[in-house]
């Protein structure tokens, strides 16, 4: 793992307001492969008790995004989509994505979202992004 690129998108992790909202942490980064962790808290459930679908579609876009930031700098997600397997109960949750194509105009990722309980993983949701390449608006 590279600690530079670790520490640089950690960096820009805590400039993203929702980021720090939810709580989204960086564990691993490296050329191409992202980790996002998070806990879970009680307001990211939906009405029966799992995690929100819409964070689950923000964990898959968010640890895409930063895998295609590791190679094309900043991007910004033209697609993407979110494949639910099975009920998100966890008491913490955790994104691995990977970029499958980077090219100049669009950058290919796809993501495994995982339920953690007692350290034991199950995959709970899969998806894939297209990303383009932007300027930053730094």
């Amino acid at each position: 793992m590279s600690i530079s690129i670790l520490e640089d998108l950690r960096t820009i992790n805590q400039t993203a307001a929702f980021n720090r909202w939810a709580g989204f942490e960086i564990t691993e980064a490296a050329s191409g492969k992202v980790e996002l962790a998070l806990n879970w808290r009680e307001d990211f459930g939906q009405y029966a008790g799992f995690l929100h679908a819409g964070m689950t579609a923000a964990l898959i876009d968010t640890a895409c995004g930063y895998a295609a930031a590791t190679m094309c700098g900043a991007v910004l997600a033209s697609h993407y989509s979110v494949n639910m397997i099975a009920p998100a109960i966890g008491q913490s949750f955790l994104a691995r994505a990977s970029v499958i194509k980077p090219g100049r105009r669009q950058v290919f990722t796809t993501a495994e979202l995982f339920a953690v309980n007692n350290g034991t993983k199950k995959l709970v949701a899969t998806g894939d992004a297209i990303l383009v390449p932007v300027e930053s608006q730094t």
